[in-house]
C-alpha cells in the first residue's frame, strides 16, 4: 500500500479535502450518520471522539460527506469504526480515500473492524479477512425471559467503580487485547451487572444511553447461562422501551433469549481482521467469550 496519501480528492464537480475529526462540529457529525440512518445522537459522537482518533472528507464549502475513526486498544491493536460517505459518494471512492489515510495514522499492527456491506469488499481489497457475522438484534422489550436458576456458589449484583479491575481481566483473554481505558469510559456511563463465583467475577455486562433508546453491551462470560443471567437486570428495567445488543450469536441459548425478549436481529456486519492475530480471543474452551459488542466501532 502506498504510504503518500492525497490530502485532497476530485470527486465528480468536487475537491474534497481532510480534517481532523476533532475539529468539526458535533452537529455536522450527527447530520451525516442521519444520512445513511444510523442513530447516534451527538452524545454519542462526543463519547466516540473521547477515546477515538479520525478524519473527515470536507467538500470546497465546508460540508461533511464522510468520517472515520480509530480507537487505540494499548500499543499495538486498535478496532475501527464509523466508516460514513454521504450517500451521493458512495460508489466513487471516497470511503477507500478515508480508510486509506487512516491506516497510515493507524502505526497498530492488529486492527479489527465490523464492516457493511456496502464495505466489506472494499475492506477485502485492503487486506482485511471475515471472521464472523455480527447480528444487531433491537427492539421493543415485551417480555422477560427467566434465566436458568443460578448454583448457590453464584450471586448477581450492581458492579462498583472498584470493580472495574476485575472486569478489565475477565474482558482481556475474551477481547482478546487489554482495553482498560475504553472500559474505565464506558464504566461512567454504564449500570453493569457482575457475576460472582465467591470471590471471582465470571460474567459482566453494562448498558447505556444510545441512539433511540438504550444498547447493551458489552457482554462478557464463560458460559451462555452467565450472559443471559447478567443481562436479565438489563432488559427487565427495559419492558415496553427500546433496547439494542450486538452479538456474534444467532443461535443458542444467549440468542434465543435475547430474540424472546423482542430483540429481533435487525441488520448484519462482519467482523474483519488484518490478520488472525487480531480476531477475538479463545484460546480454548476453558476461556470467556464476548457475548454482546460494546458497540460496532469499538468492538
Amino acid at each position: 500500500m502506498d504510504t503518500k496519501i492525497p490530502e485532497r480528492l476530485n470527486v465528480d464537480a468536487f475537491e474534497m479535502r481532510f480534517a481532523d475529526i476533532a475539529d468539526v462540529d458535533l452537529s455536522q457529525l450527527q447530520a451525516l450518520s442521519m444520512s445513511v440512518g444510523w442513530p447516534h445522537r451527538s452524545q454519542d459522537w462526543q463519547h466516540l471522539r473521547d477515546v477515538g482518533r479520525g478524519f473527515v472528507a470536507l467538500d470546497e464549502i465546508g460540508r461533511v460527506s464522510g468520517s472515520t475513526m480509530w480507537f487505540p486498544h494499548g500499543e499495538s491493536f486498535a478496532t475501527f469504526g464509523m466508516l460514513i460517505t454521504s450517500p451521493r459518494l458512495q460508489t466513487n471512492g471516497t470511503a477507500k480515500w478515508l480508510v486509506r489515510r487512516m491506516l497510515t495514522e493507524c502505526h497498530q499492527e492488529r486492527l479489527r473492524l465490523n464492516a457493511t456491506r456496502a464495505a466489506r469488499r472494499m475492506c477485502a481489497t485492503l487486506g482485511f479477512k471475515p471472521q464472523q457475522s455480527v447480528f444487531q438484534c433491537q427492539g421493543e422489550i415485551v417480555s422477560v425471559p427467566e434465566p436458568s436458576s443460578l448454583k448457590s456458589s453464584l450471586h448477581l449484583r450492581r458492579l462498583e467503580r472498584g470493580d472495574i479491575d476485575a472486569v478489565a481481566c475477565l474482558d482481556e483473554p475474551a477481547f482478546g487485547t487489554l482495553r482498560h481505558r475504553h472500559l474505565v469510559r464506558l464504566f461512567e456511563s454504564s449500570i453493569c451487572y457482575g457475576l460472582y463465583d465467591g470471590h471471582k467475577l465470571i460474567a459482566y455486562s453494562m448498558r447505556r444511553r444510545f441512539g433511540r433508546g438504550h444498547v447493551i453491551g458489552p457482554v462478557v462470560a464463560y458460559r451462555a447461562e452467565d450472559a443471559i443471567a447478567v443481562v436479565q437486570p438489563h432488559v427487565a428495567a427495559h419492558v415496553g422501551s427500546f433496547l439494542r445488543l450486538d452479538t456474534h450469536f444467532d443461535t443458542g441459548p444467549f440468542a434465543s433469549f435475547v430474540q424472546q425478549s423482542g430483540m429481533s436481529v435487525f441488520d448484519t456486519v462482519t467482523t474483519m481482521v488484518s490478520s488472525e492475530a487480531a480476531a477475538y480471543g479463545r484460546a480454548d474452551n476453558r476461556a470467556p467469550l464476548v457475548f454482546a459488542l460494546a458497540s460496532q466501532s469499538f468492538g
